[in-house]
Order: structure tokens, then sequence, then C-alpha cells
């Protein structure tokens, strides 16, 4: 029951990198992150993969202080994804559970135990050439799963002013679709 508005298609210049041997995403693009959303029943999960440069503006280890306070800021405003999606309120969606994955993370793992236990793997293939990603997945709960009829993306791309394109895949009870949106 998912309705995606509006589909727009960017045209940004962005930096490519071929990661097949990567885990968590299969191209590394500067600009570009990948939103899958998928609907069962009264379950609502969201991924989202990004390099690092698209929501702290960096890939390297995060040594100054400014740059520990974007990490800070990010995981933060990636705590929050009711705000980043902006779920329709009538469909009644509750967090249930949510996972940050990423190098850049690992540093501030003891603000989140369950995260700690990623710390050791956080440095996949491609990461130490200076190529980093974040993950986030979230479950809801949704009490009126018909309700969500759109997903709204104006805060994760106001959060997140670096993301220039979001590929993004829905699947739900009517299918499958997709498609790539912009800022605009």
């Amino acid at each position: 029951p998912f309705a995606l508005l509006p589909l727009a298609l960017a045209n940004a210049q962005s930096h490519e990198h071929d990661h097949a041997e990567h885990g968590s995403l299969d191209k590394h693009e500067h600009g570009v992150a990948s939103l899958n959303v998928a609907l069962d029943g009264n379950t609502l999960e969201i991924q989202l993969e990004s390099p690092a440069m698209n929501i702290v503006g960096f890939e390297h280890a995060a040594s100054s202080a400014a740059d520990q306070a974007k990490v800070t800021a990010a995981r933060q405003q990636l705590q929050q994804p009711q705000t980043l999606f902006a779920l329709p309120i009538e469909a009644k969606c509750t967090l249930k559970q949510h996972e940050l994955q990423g190098a850049l993370f690992a540093a501030h793992a003891d603000e989140h135990a369950h995260e700690h236990e990623h710390e050791h793997d956080a440095h996949e293939p491609g990461e130490e050439q200076g190529h980093s990603d974040i993950s986030a997945h979230y479950q809801f709960d949704c009490a009126t799963p018909a309700a969500l009829q759109t997903l709204e993306l104006g805060s994760f791309f106001g959060s997140f002013p670096d993301t220039e394109k979001l590929d993004v895949q829905l699947t739900g009870p009517t299918g499958h679709q997709g498609g790539q949106l912009s800022p605009g």
C-alpha cells in the first residue's frame, strides 16, 4: 500500500567506487544511498545503507573533536527514524528495534552495548582504503498498516544534505516498486 511521491530523478555528479567484495553496498557512490522498505503484515522494516560521506561528511576515523561531534550528531539523528522517515501518524507505528553499524560508530560503541558487538568486525574490506559505510536497520510494529500510503523523506534529506540521491525499493502486499529520489 505504499505510494512514494514525488518520484524525482536527480542528475547529481557523484564519486563512484566498485565494492563488489564489500559487505554492505554493492557500490560505494558518494551522494547516493539505498533505502529498502518492506511491509509484511503489521511489521514494517526499513534498511538504510550509505557511504559515511553522505551522513557525516567524511569517511576517515573521527579524530578531531569536530569530527567526533558530527558522528555523535549523526548517530542521534539515525536513532530517530520516526523523524527521518515521517511515517503517517494514522499507521500507529511503534519502533520495536533498531541497529546502527559502521566503522565510524565503533568509537562510540559504549553508548549502546549491542553496537559494541560490531566494534571488532566494523572494518570491512574496502574500509581500510578510506571508504566507510553506515547501515541502519529499523523494525516497526504498525497497528494500522493500511494507513502506510506515503513515506516522506524531506527530513532525511534535510538531516543529511550530502545525500543527493536515494535509491528506494518498496515491498508490500501489492508487490514491489522502486525509484530514485532526490531532495526535490
